[in-house]
């Protein structure tokens, strides 16, 4: 194919990719602005905007106390959780799918959300304290991943990807069993209902000190996704074409998939397992801007954070009781990852 038919076929990308640049983040900041507005009690956006103004300013506000109270501590801390958590999964998901070449990895591929899964139940069961909980699953979640790796590099005899993968099953499955157990050995009248809901995932409890306690593990984890993100591009070829293109592989592949790793395993700390959301984000953001991982990084971040505000959102208001996100982004993800499948003529990369 010559210059100018690449060119031509990677034009309608670019572009599109310019309109999400310009309308993505004015499309966001009007989700974030409705998501502190509607619920129990209804604030209008005017207010919300008074509200914020205010307390940003540390100006003193004539509006009512209670919506002061219920937009800058009830409703703000977790919708900026949505944005934080929603944006590091998808661009955990969207690293994950190149790094592996596979459509249908997500970011719990290698055991971590099985292993923050673990660590927090057994928080839980022993009845520690919500930031020990957190600690366990973040550390739990690090702790499977690395053995995951582990154990890959003690096979070397295989594909290095593939024995990734059957590694990771492997331990998730293991993991999985563990948690189980914890389950039946749980109190049926306190632990395991909390056990149940911390599984199914939630911001409700969520706080500012939660997500500022996050933030640098977040932002540790993205640093090497965003300044090796052109690197991923070649990742993607396989490793004899990188390899043959200059790229140390071995080197390169622990340092992305650790930088992955550790935002998953901080966003699941503080929410619970959230699935779909690093499986499904990523293939929307390759359908609008193509599969450069230097556009699909940022668009995935964009379309990840404003997904889980809007599901947030939807699970605070659909039922009289709030329904737990893993639910609504299975509901919601898995329709629509099916219609992919059945549209989609492109390929994934």
């Amino acid at each position: 194919m010559s210059e100018a038919a690449r060119a031509a076929e990677a034009a309608p990308a670019r572009r599109r990719s310019l309109s999400l640049a310009v309308l993505g983040p004015a499309a966001l900041l009007l989700l974030v602005l409705v998501s502190l507005g509607i619920g129990r009690y209804p604030v209008p956006p005017a207010d919300v905007v008074a509200v914020l103004v205010a307390k940003l300013l540390n100006q003193t506000s004539t509006l009512d106390p209670a919506a002061q109270t219920v937009v800058w501590s009830v409703r703000l801390p977790r919708v900026f959780g949505a944005l934080v958590v929603g944006a590091g999964l998808a661009a955990a998901g969207a690293t994950y799918q190149g790094l592996f070449r596979n459509p249908l990895v997500s970011p719990d591929i290698l055991g971590v959300s099985a292993g923050a899964s673990l660590g927090a139940v057994l928080g839980i069961v022993l009845a520690l304290p919500v930031a020990a909980i957190q600690g366990l699953a973040f550390a739990g979640g690090l702790a499977a991943v690395g053995a995951v790796y582990a154990v890959g590099l003690a096979v070397r005899r295989h594909d290095p990807v593939l024995t990734l993968v059957l590694a990771g099953v492997a331990v998730g499955a293991l993991l999985g069993a563990g948690i189980s157990l914890l389950k039946v050995l749980a109190d049926p009248y306190n632990q395991l209902p909390a056990i149940t809901f911390w599984l199914l995932g939630s911001l409700a409890s969520v706080t500012t000190g939660d997500i500022a306690a996050i933030l640098p593990a977040l932002g540790l984890g993205l640093a090497p996704l965003v300044l090796l993100r052109w690197r991923v591009n070649l990742m993607s070829l396989g490793d004899e074409e990188a390899r043959a293109l200059g790229l140390e592989t071995r080197r390169l592949r622990p340092v992305l998939v650790a930088g992955a790793t550790l935002v998953t395993a901080a966003a699941v700390s503080v929410t619970g397992v959230i699935g779909w959301i690093g499986l499904i984000v990523p293939h929307v953001a390759r359908l609008l801007v193509g599969p450069d991982f230097r556009r699909l990084l940022p668009a995935s971040m964009l379309l990840g954070a404003g997904y889980l505000t809007a599901v947030d959102l939807l699970a605070r208001t659909v039922a009289a009781i709030e329904v737990p996100l893993g639910i609504l982004t299975a509901l919601v993800g898995a329709p629509f990852f099916l219609w992919l499948l059945a549209a989609g003529k492109r390929g994934w990369a």
